[in-house]
């Protein structure tokens, strides 16, 4: 074994897969829950979360109908990080492997790699940090595309605990074209559809540009340090304004502001015209996949 390979950290297979295999059962149960919804004409809500999790719980095949949500939003999520992955491999940055991690409502909280290795230019610091956003938007648009034309169009009557959806302005544009004149609170999307939801919302809050999120890597590679702080610091401020309307956004503020400081990178070359334009494409794709209420529960 070489010195170089002697410091590399030992991968930790199992955990990785585990996660993963934990990660796709709560997602294919959630999934199930909006399959039923789906056919029942009703929009997802706390008593059919509640059963297909019983369903689970008691060994019911039936809950494996819920991959028609699970694959595609696993594949999403996969095809972010890897994109960071493989971004990190070429630069010859150390990373982990994806970390899936398994949540109740909407199966999953989305995923990471972690870099274990410094970042010595900003060439490198801005491709790690795009890789993923582009390359996850890319692999749920066509379950976008798909999703919306496979929804229908349902009685604007929402039983209590239904879970309801916020738009973002490339989903309601979607909805325009394929059901032109209907309000979105008509509109009951496809499990297909909710995977590239989770897809948008995912992508959406990782380009935010602040902290040591992507789009806070892709503007310190931009601008440099100064800039990063102040508009890290206005992000707080935003996201304490948008916590009023929904307030997990309270939790992402406090997250921001005490991972606010950014790994200094010293080099000072520019990034040429081609990752100036990608930076611009990073902010369209932030615009079009955000939403300032993303669930509401009647």
């Amino acid at each position: 074994m070489s010195g170089s390979d002697a410091a590399r950290p030992r991968r930790r297979w199992w955990l990785h897969v585990l996660l993963f295999l934990i990660t796709f059962v709560t997602t294919t149960a959630f999934g199930y829950a909006l399959a039923r919804s789906f056919a029942a004409g009703q929009p997802v809500s706390d008593a059919f979360i509640e059963t297909s999790y019983r369903r689970l719980l008691f060994g019911d095949h039936a809950i494996w109908s819920g991959v028609i949500y699970s694959i595609p939003v696993l594949f999403i999520l996969m095809a972010h990080e890897m994109g960071h992955f493989v971004a990190s491999q070429r630069w010859r940055v150390e990373a982990t492997l994806p970390y899936f991690l398994p949540f109740p409502a909407l199966g999953t909280l989305g995923a990471f790699i972690r870099i274990s290795s410094p970042i010595y230019y900003r060439r490198t610091l801005f491709d790690i940090g795009i890789s993923g956003p582009i390359a996850g938007f890319v692999a749920l648009l066509p379950f976008l595309f798909a999703g919306v034309w496979m929804s229908r169009v349902v009685p604007a009557v929402h039983p209590a605990g239904s879970l309801l959806f916020g738009t973002p302005l490339l989903l309601r544009g979607l909805e325009i074209v394929h059901f032109p004149g209907i309000p979105p609170d008509r509109i009951l999307l496809h499990p297909i559809a909710m995977a590239a939801w989770v897809g948008l919302l995912a992508t959406s809050i990782n380009l935010l540009p602040a902290s040591q999120l992507d789009g806070g890597h892709i503007l310190y590679a931009l601008t440099r340090e100064r800039i990063h702080k102040i508009v890290t610091l206005v992000m707080v401020a935003v996201m304490a304004l948008f916590g009023r309307f929904y307030l997990a956004w309270l939790f992402w503020a406090l997250l921001i502001f005490l991972f606010r400081r950014h790994p200094l990178v010293y080099d000072r070359e520019p990034l040429g015209p081609g990752r100036v334009a990608l930076g611009a494409l990073a902010v369209i794709v932030l615009i079009v996949s955000m939403v300032v209420v993303p669930v509401e529960i009647t």
